[in-house]
This record gives structure tokens, C-alpha cells and sequence, in this order.
């Protein structure tokens, strides 16, 4: 199906590949902190709302990030070196999450790794944006496809290390293939970007950046469209905390089956990713995501419903292939809307939108769920992914789409 779909496109997509590879490295060192997180939890005798307050200090950090790291990836064009530097810097985070003993040294190591998480995001969408500006759709799923791929294998390894090894040693282990991916990204792609990044500098500096910033800020379709996504990453991002806690504290499951879980909500996307890329190439990107979001919403009512641990483990998994499948579809939309120079702040308005609006959700369902029971949580975030769907029949196509 795949293959139908992209045609020859996997040709030529060696530096999708590698930027993808990069972003699995980035989704590996959260989906590490996502389990870890109900069993350090219990460990230090956190609540739901502390457990929350973590995650929601992440976001905070992604945000503050968003405030500079667009315009870096704009004026500097170094790519791949920021990229490379987002990934190290955010393995030594999670090295350090494994010296905590208590809530408070594990606030400095989540902040890091927020501020990273979306240094990444910035350079290296941006760099597959201007390296593939006729199949951008497909080249950015392949990109949310190495994110799948973290998704899938961090909770994995740390499920399976965790059966036998305490959350600090799981988090020491979980960091070290990291360096190893900023490495193969250095030396397969920056050696290119050497070249270019002079002319890119001069090009991309000045009033002219600026004029480009305001423009962005007052376009109506990229902030509706940022809005849009604020709302659907607040589903996701609330579903990624409260699944485990609800597998861990409801269903009573070992560590195994919430990595299982966590991993079968991105099976789905293996294949969903790059097929809704390559179609929103062909047939625009709204349609897509419009049905993407009302599937969501009838995926997590759905399983909300659910009582067995075998049953909820496989409709996270059907919940995974709608969910995730938009991710890289509203990127490039983002990208179709923004100007090519701006290419970095745009996805930096994106993500900081998408932060902004979702770093209060871990704390408030944490409340919620303290107060009424974490089935609540799931009811709330079926109405914000809803909401998400309906904001994307007003949001245009890019001229030409």
C-alpha cells in the first residue's frame, strides 16, 4: 500500500531517513520518561498531580524554547549541527533522571530535556522542508515515522529493563544509544551543511527576518491552524501520561504491558504516517487531518468503555493508527502556509502553541483524576481532540493545494 501510494519517493530520501532517525532518538528519550514515570511515582510517593506537575514542567520547557530556537535555526542555517546538539544535550538529561531520589532533582533533567525536545523540532523539520519542497508531506512522515519508531522501541526497553532493574538504571541505559545517533547524523549530513550555511546566514538576517516574524504572527490561517494543533496535542499528550497511570493503578498491569501498551499505540502510525504524507501530497492536507481528529475522538470513547487489560492494549493500538497519522500532514501544512525563509520560526510558532496549550494538562487531569477518577481524564480529552476536528474545516489549503 505504502508503495502505491509514495511511488518512487523512497529514492533520494537518505537524509529523510537520517533526520528520522534523529527524531526517534528524541521520542525515545520521552517515551522513556512516559514509563518511567508511574513507577518512580510510586517509588517517591508522588500523587497524580505531582506525577502531572512533571509533565507539565516538560512542556513548559518545550515552550520557553520555542521563543528563540526558530529564529537560531533561521539567521544561523546550521541544521544539523543544532539538531545533533539538541539530541546530546538531552541525553545527558536523561543520564541525570537517574540520579534522582526525590521530586525535586528530577526538575532540572525534565526541563532540559523540554528545551531540547524542541530545539529538534525547528532544524530539522526545516532542513526537510527546503531539501524536499515537492513531496514535503512524504519527507516529514518519514521524519514522524523515526518518531514512531522511538515511540515503539523506548517503552519497550524500558518496560523490559524495568522488570529486573530499578527506573534510575533504566533511565542510565536508555540514554546511551542516544550519543550513538547524533553521531551517525554529524557524519552523514553535516558535512554539506558546512558549505551552504554561509550564504544561508546572509541571506536569512536583517529586516527581512524580521518583516517575515510579523508576517507569520498576523497570517489568520497559520494561527488557526496553530490553535488546531494545540488542541490535538493536548489529547495526545494527555493520553501518552494518563494511559500508563490508568494501565498502572486500574488495570493493575506489570511494567511489560504498559511498554507493550505504549508501544502498540505507535504500531498503527507505522504504516498510517507516511501513507496520510504521501495522500495529503496529492490531495491536500485538510482532508486528512479532518478525519484523523474525528477518528481520535471515537477511538478514545471507545475506550474509555474498556475493562480488560488485553482489549484496552488493542485498541490503543487502532487509537495509534489515527491518531498519529496527522502529525507530519499539519507540519507541512504549516510549512505549504509559511514563507520558505521562515520555515524554522513557523515550526517553532507551531510547537510553542502546541506547548502552551498542553502544558497545563498533565496537572489538571492530575487533579481531575485526584478528584473524580482518571476515567474523567479521558472524557475531557475526547472533547478537546473534537474541537481540533472542527477548527480544520475552516482552516484554507496553501495556494496551489
Amino acid at each position: 500500500m505504502l508503495h502505491r501510494v509514495a511511488g518512487d519517493r523512497l529514492r533520494g530520501q537518505m537524509a529523510a531517513f537520517m533526520m528520522g532517525l534523529g527524531h526517534g532518538a528524541t521520542h525515545w528519550i520521552i517515551a522513556t520518561v512516559y514509563v518511567l514515570i508511574p513507577f518512580l511515582a510510586k517509588d517517591l510517593g508522588l500523587s497524580y498531580t505531582e506525577a502531572g506537575a512533571l509533565v507539565s514542567l516538560f512542556h513548559a520547557a518545550a515552550f520557553v524554547a520555542n521563543a528563540g530556537s526558530g529564529a537560531v535555526v533561521d539567521i544561523s542555517g546550521r541544521y544539523v549541527r543544532i539538531a545533533c546538539f539538541s539530541l546530546v544535550l538531552g541525553a545527558f538529561a536523561l543520564i541525570s533522571v537517574s540520579f534522582g531520589n526525590d521530586m525535586s532533582w528530577l526538575i532540572l533533567p525534565i526541563i532540559v530535556i523540554g528545551l531540547t525536545n524542541n530545539l529538534w523540532h525547528p532544524a530539522a523539520i526545516s532542513y526537510l522542508s527546503r531539501t524536499y519542497p515537492n513531496t514535503r508531506g512524504f519527507a516529514l512522515s518519514l521524519h514522524t515515522l523515526g518518531a514512531t519508531m522511538g515511540d515503539i522501541l523506548g517503552p519497550l526497553s524500558a518496560g523490559f529493563l524495568l522488570a529486573s532493574m530499578t527506573w534510575q538504571t533504566t533511565a542510565l541505559i536508555n540514554a546511551l544509544p542516544v550519543f550513538a545517533v547524533a553521531a551517525i547524523i554529524a557524519i552523514a549530513l553535516g558535512r554539506d551543511e558546512v558549505a551552504s550555511g554561509a550564504t544561508h546566514k546572509r541571506d536569512a538576517a536583517g529586516p527581512s527576518y524580521l518583516q517575515g516574524l510579523k508576517t507569520l504572527a498576523t497570517d489568520r490561517a497559520i494561527v488557526m491552524l496553530c490553535i488546531m494543533a494545540g488542541f490535538r496535542s493536548m489529547t495526545q499528550n494527555g493520553l501518552l501520561v494518563f494511559i500508563p497511570l490508568y494501565l498502572v493503578n486500574e488495570l493493575n498491569a506489570t511494567s511489560v504491558l504498559v511498554g507493550i501498551a505504549m508501544t502498540a499505540i505507535q504500531v498503527g502510525a507505522i504504516v498510517s504516517g507516511p501513507v496520510a504524507g504521501a495522500w495529503s501530497d496529492k490531495i491536500g492536507r485538510q482532508p486528512i487531518v479532518s478525519m484523523g481528529m474525528i477518528g481520535t475522538s471515537i477511538m478514545i470513547l471507545v475506550m474509555s468503555l474498556m475493562t480488560g487489560i488485553y482489549a484496552f492494549i488493542a485498541m490503543s493500538a487502532v487509537l495509534g493508527f489515527v491518531m498519529f497519522a496527522i502529525r507530519p500532514v499539519i507540519h507541512g501544512w504549516t510549512l505549504d502556509l509559511a514563507p520558505a525563509h521562515m520555515s524554522g520560526s513557523a515550526i517553532s510558532l507551531l510547537f510553542g502553541t502546541q506547548s502552551a496549550m498542553t502544558m497545563a494538562v498533565p496537572i489538571v487531569g492530575g487533579l481531575i483524576a485526584d478528584q473524580w477518577g482518571l476515567n474523567a481524564v479521558f472524557y475531557i480529552l475526547t472533547v478537546t481532540v473534537s474541537i481540533a476536528a472542527l477548527m480544520s474545516f475552516s482552516i484554507p489549503e496553501a495556494k496551489g493545494k
